[in-house]
C-alpha cells in the first residue's frame, strides 16, 4: 500500500508535464520511494528522463472544454448538501469529527456563501 502514493506522484508528474525533463526517483530515510524534479543531495538516486507529449491525443479543430475549478466543483458539491433533506453536521470542537447539526439559520447562512462561491469560482453557461 505503500507504493501507491509513490506511483500516484510518478504518474502526475509524467502526465502533467507537456515537455521534456528529468524525474529523479531515490528511497528517503524511511525507506519510501520519491520523485522529484530535483536531484536529492546527499541520496543515491535514479534520473529518469520523461519525454514531452500531449496525454490525450485530441482532434486540431475540436473546442477545448475548460474544466471547472476544484473550488467550483466544491461549492456546486455545498449546495447540493445543503439543499438535501438530511441533517448537516459540522465539527465544533476541532477534533476533525463532526457532531453538531447546523441550525436552519446556520444552514441558510451556508448556503448563501456556496451560491456566493459559485458564483465567483464557476464559468458562466457551464
Amino acid at each position: 500500500m505503500r507504493a501507491l502514493p509513490s506511483l500516484c506522484c510518478l504518474l502526475l508528474l509524467a502526465s502533467a508535464s507537456a515537455q521534456a525533463g528529468t524525474v529523479y526517483k531515490w528511497k528517503d530515510a524511511n525507506g519510501v520511494t520519491q520523485y522529484s524534479e530535483k536531484a536529492p543531495t546527499g541520496q543515491k538516486y535514479e534520473a529518469r528522463k520523461v519525454e514531452g507529449r500531449d496525454p490525450v491525443a485530441r482532434p486540431a479543430t475540436a473546442a477545448a472544454v475548460p474544466a471547472q475549478s476544484a473550488d467550483c466543483t466544491t461549492a456546486r458539491s455545498n449546495l447540493s448538501l445543503l439543499d438535501g433533506k438530511g441533517a448537516v453536521m459540522q465539527d465544533t470542537d476541532g477534533d476533525g469529527k463532526a457532531e453538531t447539526a447546523l441550525s436552519d439559520e446556520q444552514r441558510g447562512a451556508q448556503r448563501n456563501l456556496a451560491e456566493a462561491a459559485i458564483k465567483a469560482y464557476c464559468k458562466p453557461g457551464a
